[in-house]
């Protein structure tokens, strides 16, 4: 069921969504695997879309953990709400990624520790891309991590006008195959 609705959504909204297929479980685990969940108070989860990254995080998460996930997709955000809105310090956000700072600002968030982010910056209008991008950087200092995925390398470079050090790698388990990265302001 899921997949049919993802691949439905793909094809009513492309751009936004940005894959034809949900990501898989492997992915999931790569993009969780650095984060020091006993060490950290807040996660901030962009574009969850079906939540594969999502129910990586709430089962690894201490209670206490702050974790927003921002959705722009109002038929994912519905079946993020549903599944997740009785889950303590676990805030499900209909609305866009863009508005970042206001909703830090409104959960009175004075550190994000990591962002986990399944945007498709490959089709996102560079504009767009650009302001998640320098919002993002501003909110992790130099001591929170951004770990996204994309289908190629070609945003690393991008990506490094925002960040001073990446690490990716490739998960094969995934259709298609996907680069994780690993973005932060290490030593800037």
């Amino acid at each position: 069921m899921k997949v049919i609705h993802f691949i439905q959504e793909y094809i009513r909204h492309p751009r936004a969504v940005g894959a034809i297929m949900p990501s898989s479980k492997s992915l999931a685990k790569r993009m969780i695997r650095p984060i020091p969940f006993n060490k950290i108070t807040c996660i901030i989860e962009y574009g969850p879309g079906t939540g594969i990254f999502t129910e990586e995080i709430i089962q690894n998460k201490r209670k206490d953990t702050v974790f927003l996930a921002i959705e722009a997709n109002e038929s994912f955000y519905k079946i993020l709400k549903k599944k997740y809105e009785h889950m303590e310090n676990v805030h499900i956000i209909h609305g866009s990624v863009e508005d970042i700072d206001y909703y830090v600002k409104q959960y009175g968030l004075s550190k994000v520790d990591y962002i986990v982010s399944g945007l498709p910056f490959t089709s996102l209008p560079r504009t767009i891309s650009t302001r998640i991008l320098e919002k993002t950087a501003s909110l992790l200092g130099t001591e929170g991590k951004f770990i996204t995925f994309q289908y190629s390398k070609v945003k690393r470079s991008f990506f490094e006008s925002f960040f001073n050090t990446i690490h990716y790698e490739r998960v094969y388990k995934n259709v298609p195959p996907a680069y994780v990265f690993i973005c932060n302001d290490e030593g800037a």
